[in-house]
């Protein structure tokens, strides 16, 4: 589907500019957006880094989101000027996702749901569901194929469910949430007690019996697991993001706004704040307190509570194994020579 110039400054509103100038583009019509170096005259492209500007030079992109500072280097291409190009990017994107064109009823006539559910209106159910008593749904909620909805959940309006998702028990999701495939909600905790003897007694199994209360505008990846609470909630709050392959234990809280990337592990009890951002491959040993706007860089190892805002790092970056072996001699050297 093609967008004219029209519709885009209608569709980002008041984050335009220079709305007037465009209007004499009006004709300009784009099938996409796409990356500097690769966009044809029918492609938007965007400029959020500066770094890149040198690429505004040579790029064939129809038109390409900049700042006011940026404009004047668009010598051959259309500058759309928004205060903040990488938000405007984000924004159009909603325009060029794809939308599948499939007719489909909206409860498969193969899901199975349970006579004491409640579904609102606009609630669309896929292949192959099941849905257990007393469960909530609220209006135009969308659930692909083969979703697990046990019994007494409540999910909110608006809240997109994609395939082979798992939603335990009595959880709670709030409104415009969005689950990926093959998430699990509310599965039980890793909780055991030793019986004496691992090797030959084992382990006693102690049950969860807590739940996974998730809020408002909440996007969870694929293959993310969020176990329930032992005996209180696991809590998730408004605005979270979370990528895949994140693992969030029993009784975690995350507070609002905060970014989540992949391979994080968070094991349970802990608290993180709010607007905090945790980089790729993350851990968090149990019951640590992280307060608000903390950000903790890639590989990062979390073994005390940080209770000031900022910047936090212990993963060492890479370099040829030869010196990383010295290196590591070095370190252990170190911690001797202050013992």
């Amino acid at each position: 589907m093609k967008y004219s110039i029209d519709e885009i400054v209608t569709f980002l509103g008041d984050m335009v500019i220079n709305q007037q100038a465009l209007k004499q583009h009006s004709s300009m019509q784009f099938i996409g957006i796409a990356p500097l170096d690769t966009a044809s005259s029918e492609h938007l492209a965007f400029l959020a880094n500066s770094r890149y500007q040198d690429k505004l030079t040579n790029t064939q992109a129809g038109a390409v989101l900049v700042t006011e500072t940026q404009a004047n280097l668009c010598s051959h291409t259309l500058p759309i000027i928004v205060k903040n190009p990488y938000l405007a990017y984000a924004q159009l994107t909603q325009l060029f996702v794809y939308q599948a064109n499939i007719s489909l009823p909206i409860i498969h006539p193969t899901a199975i749901i349970a006579p004491t559910a409640t579904l609102a209106n606009n609630v669309q159910i896929g292949a192959y569901c099941v849905i257990g008593e007393n469960v909530s749904i609220g209006e135009n909620g969308q659930l692909s194929s083969h979703v697990i909805i046990e019994d007494n959940v409540s999910i909110g309006q608006n809240c997109q469910i994609k395939s082979h998702t798992f939603i335990g028990h009595h959880c709670q999701l709030g409104d415009n949430v969005e689950l990926h495939s093959h998430v699990s909600i509310g599965n039980e905790g890793f909780g055991y007690a030793p019986k004496g003897d691992t090797a030959t007694q084992g382990w006693q199994k102690i049950h969860q019996l807590g739940r996974v209360i998730i809020g408002n505008h909440v996007r969870i990846g694929s293959q993310t697991c969020v176990d329930r609470g032992a005996l209180g909630d696991t809590v998730i709050d408004d605005h979270v993001i979370i990528d895949n392959l994140v693992q969030i234990a029993h009784n975690v809280q995350i507070g609002a706004g905060t970014a989540i990337s992949g391979c994080v592990g968070i094991a349970g009890s802990s608290r993180i704040g709010k607007r905090c951002i945790l980089a790729g491959g993350v851990g968090l040993v149990g019951h640590l307190h992280i307060c608000d706007d903390v950000t903790i860089t890639g590989m990062t190892m979390v073994t005390k509570s940080i209770k000031q805002a900022g910047s936090y790092s212990s993963g060492t970056p890479m370099m040829p194994t030869s010196l990383w072996k010295r290196a590591l001699v070095g370190f252990k050297k170190l911690a001797k020579s202050n013992h």
